[in-house]
């Protein structure tokens, strides 16, 4: 079962808010379940960086991955949550408004060597530090890297239309669950029709790709966290490995064992 103490006890006494200084760095293991940190917020602007294991990052209205050596951006003030997978080993940057241009909405980076060692060396030496001393230096070159990080797209438009989150939260519940769009309809009291108009104006997606982007996310996450392909298109209700397999090529350009192996 999720254990939603474990994240916020580790960052128990730790508020990044009081600490003017352009960056700091915290990392944070988790051990044996799944760990979750409720919805909070904080003037600084949050990277959260999958060293291991996968996280989900949950703000309004979407859902956020973070596979392994990627990481998710949270601007400052933007309520969210943290979901890591067991035996995950998470990095959270943390980056004074104005320090650096960053993106002003939720996005994934892809993350390059150089600066995830970066991030672990500045969470390591934690303290404090003046601008032009060893750290200082170092965070201003982490910062600039930082912003020139590409963005990938690895998310899941989430409505708050009651409806919507009906669904949304069954297939969480049920990742395989296979309902049809017709029989959601019947389910919502709507007509087929309306039902996919409303899908497609609060998340820009058909009901098709919605759920496929849900699959997807389902799926690197658990993959990230060492299940087995043949394990995770069980989970998901594919019929076959195979059927998976596609799915995913189709979607992210490279099977699931590639995908994860470069990731790693």
């Amino acid at each position: 079962m999720p254990t939603s103490s474990k994240l916020t006890q580790a960052l128990c006494g730790f508020d990044p808010d009081t600490d003017d200084r352009p960056a700091n760095a915290l990392l944070l293991e988790v051990e044996d379940h799944d760990a979750e940190q409720p919805v909070h917020f904080h003037r600084k602007g949050q990277l959260v960086l999958a060293a291991r294991g996968g996280v989900t990052c949950e703000v309004p209205k979407a859902l956020w991955m973070v596979p392994p050596q990627h990481a998710v951006w949270i601007p400052g003030g933007m309520p969210h949550s943290n979901r890591a997978t067991e035996n995950a080993q998470i990095y959270f940057l943390f980056i004074e408004p104005g320090a650096v241009a960053m993106p002003s909405e939720c996005c994934t980076l892809a993350v390059s060597p150089v600066v995830r060692e970066m991030i672990r060396l500045l969470a390591a030496q934690g303290g404090a530090y003046e601008p032009d001393d060893a750290t200082g230096r170092l965070v201003s070159v982490l910062l600039e890297q930082v912003a020139l990080s590409p963005v990938e797209q690895l998310h899941l438009p989430i409505s708050g239309h009651p409806k919507l989150r009906h669904i949304a939260d069954a297939l969480f519940v049920d990742p395989a669950d296979r309902t049809t769009l017709p029989e959601w309809a019947e389910r919502l009291a709507m007509s087929e029709r309306s039902l996919a108009r409303l899908v497609v104006r609060e998340t820009g997606l058909t009901f098709g790709r919605w759920r496929q982007q849900f699959h997807l996310i389902v799926a690197v996450r658990s993959l990230s966290s060492g299940s087995a392909v043949q394990d995770v298109a069980s989970t998901l209700g594919y019929d076959s490995v195979t059927a998976f397999i596609t799915m995913f090529k189709k979607a992210l350009g490279q099977s699931p064992a590639r995908y994860i192996s470069q990731l790693r």
